[in-house]
């Protein structure tokens, strides 16, 4: 399964969830997101089943990347039960990613 795009709506809703829900904040003018965009959905196919693999466009919910403290694209957080778990910002592969989502549901 691809990795769901949000608007503010949903991101209240499916991060408020006892399921873990990872959340990539990014940008399309972004070069870097743009780079691990397909490492992304390929840790949105693995992780089927077990979190939710999702994308918040800061231009489209720039109040939201506010209110996230969201400074640097792209930035990776695990949400779980309305708090963040755990962030990363830029990771160089997917291996990071997948590091990350292990270290912070550990």
């Amino acid at each position: 399964m691809a990795a769901i795009n949000m608007h503010a709506d949903q991101f209240r809703e499916m991060t408020k969830q006892d399921a873990p829900v990872l959340v990539e904040f990014w940008a399309p003018w972004c070069t870097y997101c743009r780079r691990i965009s397909a490492a992304y959905e390929k840790v949105a196919e693995q992780n089927e089943g077990k979190l939710t693999v999702a994308k918040v466009n800061i231009d489209e919910e720039p109040q939201l990347a506010e209110q996230e403290h969201i400074e640097l694209v792209p930035t990776l957080v695990i949400y779980k039960n309305g708090a963040p778990l755990g962030s990363i910002v830029a990771p160089e592969s997917k291996a990071k990613i997948d590091a990350f989502i292990a270290d912070t549901l550990a």
